[in-house]
């Protein structure tokens, strides 16, 4: 909890019109939620890397609350505007900025947020950036070391390759032979990787033998400006993590037909040890009963034959015969205007730019 001399709490307590530039200090906004709550927004030029900054006035105790800030901030702008669009979110639109950068959530009373108060004790709030298009959810493929999701994946990407794209992980770790930076891992510092975690930058990670790796929103972000529908391949605690997070995305579960059929299969690729194949049996056990689990994920797949397995992924992922597999135009960039206002009409948000050639609606 911190003081912001910058904001007058008189000011505050007028009243607000949600969706309209305030006389505050600098580039601010403030909108009204249903809690008896203030969210100032605004952007920060004091830093080296200048970002919109978040503090809530709270009328019930008077008090500001600096909130922990979850996600990637986005970088400040000459101006903006915001706009409540339901007891949850809010939407930020950058003045000056094109249209692949100037659409920005501020959840503040999501299900995700509210699970992040009951962690950190204090008022969380977390950034998403807007996609501008029909944008895919991603998918989440996950099973047991040797059920061959890879496989599926492999043929996925080999029939459409122009559909889907893969999530680059990072990782601690040093690179190993000719693997290159961005392409087979984003290779970070520890200290970085693990402040980028504590910022809510990452959707899962996890520590393996001393390093750890971790799939963060920016890189799945990168796959959807490309077009394409992302794909994650993690294990089942980093599904579980995903599933807790913000990102609305498939989950599906790859299983064996049975575990002794799992076991002769890790056998039969003669690439592990003794000690290595019972690590992974031991794992697979636990990963197949929380597979198995409801809530976990929403569909699970057998792989009992490979083909007959895959057609039914892609029945899933509705890839049937005759089923548009084009790669999505992304769409035609447009330059946001500094000075505009915006409003909320039932469903729809109206921007308005002072031109009415100009001015446009967009459903949330």
């Amino acid at each position: 909890m911190g003081e912001a001399p910058a904001f007058l709490v008189d000011d505050l307590q007028k009243d607000l019109t949600n969706g309209f530039h305030l006389k505050l200090k600098g580039h601010e906004t403030a909108i009204n939620t249903g809690d008896n709550k203030t969210y100032v927004i605004a952007g920060t030029e004091y830093e080296s890397t200048p970002t919109i900054e978040v503090r809530i006035y709270d009328k019930n105790t008077d008090e500001w609350v600096i909130p922990i800030v979850l996600g990637i901030k986005p970088k400040s702008s000459k101006g903006h505007t915001s706009v409540l669009l339901d007891e949850g979110r809010i939407l930020v639109i950058k003045g000056n900025s094109t249209s692949d950068d100037c659409f920005w959530f501020l959840e503040v009373n999501t299900a995700f947020v509210r699970e992040q108060k009951k962690r950190f004790e204090t008022d969380v709030v977390a950034w998403s950036r807007g996609v501008i298009g029909e944008a895919e959810i991603p998918i989440v493929i996950s099973g047991p070391s040797g059920v061959g999701k890879g496989t599926l994946i492999s043929k996925l990407m080999e029939e459409f390759p122009s559909m889907f794209g893969f999530s680059v992980s990072h990782t601690t770790r040093a690179p190993r032979s000719k693997e290159q930076n961005g392409v087979h891992y984003h290779f970070t510092e520890r200290s970085a990787m693990e402040k980028d975690i504590k910022d809510g930058k990452f959707l899962e990670f996890a520590s393996v033998h001393g390093n750890l790796y971790g799939t963060s929103i920016e890189a799945v972000e990168a796959v959807t400006d490309k077009g394409k529908r992302c794909i994650l391949d993690i294990d089942v605690q980093g599904a579980r993590s995903v599933r807790g997070s913000s990102l609305e995305a498939i989950f599906i579960f790859i299983s064996p037909p049975s575990f002794e059929d799992l076991e002769k299969r890790l056998r039969a690729r003669r690439t592990e040890t003794e000690e290595q194949i019972q690590k992974r049996l031991k794992n697979a056990r636990t990963e197949i009963e929380q597979g198995n689990s409801p809530g976990h994920f929403d569909c699970i797949l057998v792989n009992d034959d490979l083909e007959t397995c895959y057609k039914n992924l892609k029945k899933l992922l509705g890839l049937n015969e005759g089923a548009d597999t084009t790669q999505k135009l992304l769409p035609e960039l447009v330059e946001m205007h500094l000075e505009h206002r915006v409003s909320k009409i039932d469903q729809k948000i109206l921007i308005n730019c002072g031109n009415a050639e100009e001015n446009s609606y967009r459903n949330m």
